[in-house]
């Protein structure tokens, strides 16, 4: 059985940044450097939530749950605001039909 692999904090902070750079695709940028494409997506969500501690590499939790909660709460609040901005915009656009 393979034994899990153990990756340094630069590294993974540098495959989120060209994750977030956009210029290759997700699938692409695993294979070059070696990782499963699932892993680098659960890296980029784990930084956008936490930030750079969470690569500490110190065992235990990375934050108290009432801070990871407020972020994750952040995070649906903004999704949220932008379903509510595009349903705003939609009934506007048909209620002008409707005069």
């Amino acid at each position: 059985m393979e034994k899990r692999g153990r990756y340094p904090k630069e590294f993974k902070i540098e495959a989120i940044r060209l994750l977030q750079a956009g210029d290759k695709k997700p699938a692409q940028i695993a294979l070059e450097l070696g990782i499963k494409r699932t892993l680098l997506y659960r890296w980029k969500d784990q930084f956008e939530i936490q930030g750079e501690e969470v690569f500490s590499g110190k065992p235990g939790p990375k934050k108290n749950n009432q801070q990871s909660e407020l972020a994750r709460l952040k995070k649906e609040n903004a999704s949220l605001r932008e379903e509510r901005d595009i349903l705003k915009k939609a009934a506007a656009y048909f209620a002008r039909d409707l005069k």
